[in-house]
Parts: C-alpha cells; structure tokens; sequence
C-alpha cells in the first residue's frame, strides 16, 4: 500500500482545500476503510472522514457538515474537500487505509502528511 497526500496549505479562515490522496493498493488487499485523519501539534491523531468498504462515510463531529470526503475509483484517488475551515482545523492531514494484505495481520498504512494551515 503507497498512499500520497497532496493540496494542503495556507488559507485564511472561512476559506476552502480540497486534499487529495493517491492510493496504490495490490490486487489482494483487503481494505476495511480508507480515510483522512489529522495530527495538530501537542494533540493525538484524529479520524476526521472515512469510507467504509460498504461505502459509508463517518466524519468526525468537529468537521461534519463542513468538510466532505469522495474517491474516484478509475483515478485511485480520495478526496477530502474542506469549506468554512477554521484555525482550529490547522493540523498535518494524513491519508489513512486499515485492512490486511493477502493474510497478513490486519495493520493501518499511512501517507506522508500534507500541512494545512488556517489563519484568523
């Protein structure tokens, strides 16, 4: 599993990001979900939107109805689109994937992180 997150930066509050996560995921994978989570400085990471392998979405109470998660199968790609964003939601976003590789133990995967900062 390769994931690459991409489209964070500086905005100023009230304004809108659309994150994007290219995932690489071998044929055999078994995934349980595919999210967005973020890490803000001093705190623990928090989920804050995910799709289930039924196509559910959860979001996180700070973010719902705000913030808007997507995929584009044919692009391997997830969306996270983020309107009326606040400082609080400044934090390093991270695509996340839970599940299991052809039998292995069931495991979380990660991408690199993008930034996104939002100033009052």
């Amino acid at each position: 599993v390769q994931l690459q997150a991409s489209g964070g930066g500086l905005v100023q509050s009230g304004g809108s990001l659309r994150l994007s996560c290219v995932a690489r995921i071998s044929v055999g994978f078994n995934m349980d979900t595919m999210g967005w989570y973020r890490q803000a400085p001093g705190k623990q990471r928090e989920s804050v939107a995910i799709i289930t392998k039924t196509g559910s979405t959860i979001y996180g109470d700070s973010v719902k109805g705000r913030f808007t998660v997507s995929g584009d199968n044919a692009k391997s790609t997830m969306y996270l689109q983020m309107n009326s964003l606040k400082p609080d939601d400044t934090a390093v976003y991270y695509c996340g994937v839970h599940g299991d590789d052809e039998g292995m133990p069931k495991r979380d995967y990660w991408g690199q992180g993008t930034q996104v900062t939002v100033s009052s």
